[in-house]
């Protein structure tokens, strides 16, 4: 029976975790992508490792405030006001993990 729910517990964390997961690609992927795939404005792209070696240096909280704020032409939020703080944060996540 302990085996079942460690099981259990473990399965609904992965599905929580890869829920999010997605949840954070698919709002890069409408909110982010057009820029930071193209290089469009001189977005770094996502997964250029050169582009953002000195970004991800300065840090998350540096990066966070930039995306929620904006920064050179890219507007607060990348023009979508109505994605929240944390979900800025996650995009970040998720862009800086994929460009490491």
């Amino acid at each position: 029976m302990k085996k079942l729910v460690s099981v259990s517990i473990v399965s609904a964390a992965l599905f929580v975790f890869m829920s999010s997961a997605f949840a954070d690609m698919r709002t890069y992927r409408t909110a982010c992508a057009s820029c930071h795939m193209t290089g469009a404005a001189g977005a770094p792209k996502t997964g250029d490792k050169a582009a953002w070696k000195a970004r991800i240096a300065q840090g998350m909280d540096t990066l966070v405030t930039h995306a929620i704020k904006g920064i050179g032409a890219m507007p607060p939020k990348g023009g979508r006001p109505n994605l929240t703080d944390d979900q800025v944060k996650a995009v970040v996540a998720y862009m800086v993990d994929e460009s490491k």
